[in-house]
């Protein structure tokens, strides 16, 4: 069955960027907040990019060809495991553990920041970087917990 594999998030506390990475905050669990995203994330609350999703099995593919795929490198927040996001049509709705559920709104491109920080192109990737979503319905979401599309 489909689980989340990696939790991270950009705390807003923090400061600014490095050029070479994403500011990403490992944890084992988080509060997914309707028209926000992950709570207490600096880059919460965009209407069409709450969430930004991958793929476990997606991410070991790209490390093999020189991505940088540790949790957040890809800019990332959740990482599954089992189930392949770019399949989903925008509109599907996925739920998150008991409660939390998330609309995907369009699979995920890069862009300028990616690349510079991956020193690889996001063409290299392209229908492979998972989608950016938005939360549709609060919940709390924990490392192991179960995930499947609605």
């Amino acid at each position: 069955m489909p689980e989340i594999h990696s939790i991270v998030y950009k705390p807003e506390s923090a400061g600014k960027d490095r050029e070479d990475a994403y500011t990403r905050l490992s944890i084992q669990q988080a509060t997914l907040r309707t028209g926000w995203g992950i709570d207490g994330d600096r880059k919460g609350g965009h209407p069409d990019r709450q969430l930004n999703i991958m793929c476990l099995e997606t991410l070991e593919s790209l490390r093999s060809e020189g991505f940088r795929t540790d949790p957040g490198a890809m800019g990332e927040q959740i990482i599954v495991k089992g189930l392949e996001l770019v399949d989903l049509l925008p509109g599907t709705i996925v739920q998150f553990g008991a409660t939390a559920r998330i609309e995907v709104i369009k699979p995920r491109t890069g862009c300028e920041r990616f690349e510079r920080i991956q020193g690889l192109s996001p063409a290299l990737a392209q229908k492979r970087m998972g989608v950016l979503a938005r939360v549709v319905q609060d919940g709390e979401i924990m490392i192991g917990d179960s995930v499947y599309v609605v």
